[in-house]
């Protein structure tokens, strides 16, 4: 497997923590390298489900070494109680959970923030759909280089800077019209949490190097979210506050870029989108509800209930073409199984111009409409098949046609939730 990057190509919610969780089987290492618990992989082994939001996926995989990356915006309460809730179920991690001491923390004052500043934007019919989690704030405070660290709860004076914090942020938040926040009790609320977290707190930098250089070690990168949420890349400003492609793996990291060996993209057989933004082949007719129902699209972090539509091959090439995706794994093909027919958008249709790429302005993205072509269904179950040739005929036909539009092959297809419902083409 070499070093591997797995990364989502739509909006997110794509299924990479199942993937993640069949791949780590061959990884000795698994990083987590951009975003916060704003992101939630589910994964589901046997009949336990398991929904991590911070912590790597490869935690469920006895041996397997995980790390929380410097590119990570950390909730110290969410991490405690997501690694206790692991403890209780069983899973030990004492010695091969590493948190980079370069990871900059996400507070309750930046959720009070995130709150405040969505409420403004939604009563102009501006809102961005954040999921209220502290995560664009912490990454403000971040590039205002302003942020605390991981490693800052690791020295004698990290009450005394705290403290002045939560009494800058609280000004703000009076601006805003929002409660202030209690400091005592803050301060009192955290440190169970930093207690708990230290032992695992490090300079990952040394360790990361060393095994991506190591020709006997294999080392997968987990992104989170999807390439279209990328703040540079997607569909700006309804996106998250990192760069959630491939090329945010060198900075969230900490390793050389060419010691990346292969991209691969997550992409549901239909599209998914969870909060606001354009979202051209979106469905809000009985195949929408259809598709949201077989496939139980509620985000795994809000619970929120996701948008759906048809397969977006627009938006498929575009992110193989920014994130250099070698290879699919098509996720949930399962769900299309009750459709007679299925429809792909293949371009789109914008003020009479036919767009085979993703517009810069969300204004024009707006406008456009999909350009579809029809796809027979095989309106059969594919949950049993173990192998490509036991997928009926058309199923077959629909991967196929998926590689031809996007230029890209099939090498991962998943018919179900499950571990075993994996197929390795």
């Amino acid at each position: 497997m070499a070093n591997t990057v797995l990364i989502g190509a739509q909006w997110g919610d794509e299924g990479k923590g199942k993937v993640i969780d069949v791949l780590t089987s061959k990884a000795n290492w698994v990083v987590r390298y951009q975003g916060g618990n704003n992101a939630g992989h589910t994964v589901e082994i046997g009949d336990q489900k398991y929904v991590l939001h911070l912590t790597p996926s490869g935690i469920l995989r006895p041996g397997v070494k995980c790390v929380i990356g410097n590119g990570l915006v950390v909730d110290p309460l969410g991490l405690a109680e997501e690694l206790q809730d692991l403890e209780k179920r069983g899973i030990e991690f004492g010695n091969r959970l590493f948190i980079s001491d370069r990871a900059h923390l996400v507070f309750q004052y930046h959720k009070e923030l995130d709150g405040a500043k969505e409420a403004r934007l939604s009563e102009s019919g501006n809102k961005i759909g954040t999921t209220k989690r502290g995560i664009g704030p912490a990454y403000i405070d971040k590039a205002d280089r302003i942020g605390l660290r991981m490693g800052d709860v690791l020295e004698d004076n990290f009450d005394e800077l705290f403290r002045r914090w939560i009494a800058a942020k609280n000004e703000m938040l009076t601006i805003l019209g929002a409660p202030e926040l209690n400091a005592d009790e803050i301060i009192k609320t955290y440190a169970a949490a930093f207690d708990y977290l230290k032992p695992f707190i490090c300079d990952t930098l040394p360790m990361l190097n060393a095994a991506v250089r190591d020709p006997d070690a294999n080392v997968l990168f987990e992104g989170a979210q999807g390439v279209m949420l990328d703040v540079d890349f997607g569909t700006y400003p309804f996106v998250t506050s990192s760069n959630t492609s491939a090329g945010g793996v060198a900075s969230g990291a900490g390793v050389p870029p060419h010691s990346v060996d292969e991209v691969i993209g997550i992409v549901k057989a239909y599209t998914t989108r969870v909060g606001e933004g354009p979202f051209p082949t979106e469905l809000f007719d009985a195949a929408g509800e259809q598709l949201a129902k077989v496939g139980n699209e509620f985000g795994a972090t809000t619970g929120r209930p996701r948008r759906c539509g048809w397969f977006d091959a627009v938006v498929a090439r575009y992110s193989a073409m920014i994130a250099g995706i070698d290879r699919w794994a098509l996720m949930k093909m399962d769900v299309l199984d009750g459709f007679e027919t299925i429809n792909v958008c293949v371009a789109y249709e914008c003020d009479g111009e036919r767009i085979e790429s993703v517009p810069s302005s969300i204004s024009k993205l707006s406008r456009c409409k999909p350009v579809y072509k029809e796809f027979k269904g095989w309106n059969c179950s594919t949950r049993n098949a173990a192998s490509f040739d036991e997928l009926p005929e058309q199923a077959q036909n629909y991967v196929r046609w998926i590689e031809e539009l996007t230029n890209v092959p099939v090498s991962i297809l998943s018919v179900g939730p499950n571990r075993a419902s994996t197929i390795e083409l």
